[in-house]
């Protein structure tokens, strides 16, 4: 039984390293907005955020070992059996919901929750162990963009929905879509505020524009015909091409004028202080207070084009325009 020992602790040394996705909630905007401003009152966001974080951390441990490897490894039935069943431990959830269904016996309320939970948990388990489609498959088929940055914007595009912060902002708008269509009316100013936190939700990854590119992005960019503020641009271009659908069941015109400030202000920690990310995280963003100038300077500008005018837009696309042009110099000075 030494063997498949040998394998569970290197996959428990390996799934530590990879437990990332708390540790990403600490410079997020989106999280911090909650905590600071929504408190109690953002329960609801709480749970989206829990939801968003449950499937990436309850993923099979055995997927981290290609299949191909682990079928020309040594091992009898009996000790394939003992790696299936027992690598589901090292998954600190799996502890968690074993002892949420100890503490819930007999308390009506927390079986049924845990039984929820418990259910996410495995239907994510099980998920991880569906072979992801092929390089053709759903990643590949993002939209095709007019203009020579066609390839780069589609490529930043698929690096966004490998993100958490994606996926939170997509159920923010669907649950204010669903709500539009079967609840009763709200007031505009409440789809006003959904907007302001679904761009927040997004908003962090504008501050790691380059975060997801790798080591060797900026050797890569060096070897194309473009210029700085070109490369930027195509990032841009992928970010409102995603928060822009995203706000269109709320306020669309507001939403567009915050994205475009959420940029403008988010340039500068992209390319002067560039940070490592980790795909199916939550992005983390620069420092702290350009995280609530970011956040502060959105919900200003949403909050001008809905009670003012949407003359208001303008700024924020003057704004956006000259932080494009002015950081795309650092970013040719970058890929010297």
């Amino acid at each position: 039984m030494a063997r498949p020992f040998a394998i569970l602790r290197a996959l428990a040394l390996a799934y530590r390293r990879d437990w990332t996705a708390f540790q990403s909630l600490a410079g997020n905007n989106f999280f911090l907005i909650t905590v600071f401003l929504l408190g109690k009152a953002g329960t609801f966001v709480y749970l989206i955020m829990g939801l968003v974080l449950l499937f990436p951390l309850s993923t099979d441990p055995l997927r981290k070992i290609p299949p191909s490897r682990l079928a020309l490894w040594p091992l009898n039935r009996r000790e394939r059996w003992v790696l299936r069943l027992a690598s589901p431990w090292i998954n600190p959830l799996t502890w968690g919901l074993a002892g949420l269904a100890v503490w819930g016996a007999g308390r009506t309320l927390t079986v049924g929750l845990w039984a929820i939970i418990a259910g996410l948990f495995a239907g994510a388990f099980l998920l991880s162990a569906v072979p992801l489609p092929s390089g053709k498959g759903m990643w590949r088929r993002v939209p095709q963009f007019p203009g020579p940055l066609n390839q780069l914007v589609r490529k930043n595009l698929r690096e966004i929905l490998t993100t958490l912060d994606f996926y939170c902002a997509l159920i923010l708008s669907l649950a204010a879509l669903l709500y539009r269509w079967f609840g009763p009316p709200l007031p505009p100013e409440a789809f006003m505020a959904m907007t302001v936190l679904v761009v927040g939700a997004m908003s962090s990854y504008a501050q790691c524009l380059f975060g997801l590119d790798g080591e060797g992005g900026l050797s890569r960019y060096r070897l194309l015909p473009v210029r700085g503020w070109q490369l930027l641009l195509a990032k841009d271009v992928a970010f409102l091409a995603v928060v822009i659908p995203l706000t269109l069941p709320l306020a669309v015109l507001p939403g567009t004028g915050a994205a475009l400030v959420a940029l403008a202000v988010g340039h500068a920690p992209a390319v002067e202080h560039p940070r490592p990310q980790t795909r199916w995280r939550f992005s983390t963003g620069g420092a702290l207070g350009n995280g609530a100038i970011q956040l502060i300077a959105l919900a200003m500008t949403a909050s001008g084009i809905f009670s003012t005018s949407t003359w208001f837009l303008a700024p924020a696309v003057a704004a956006w325009g000259v932080s494009l042009w002015w950081y795309g110099r650092d970013v040719e000075r970058v890929l010297r």
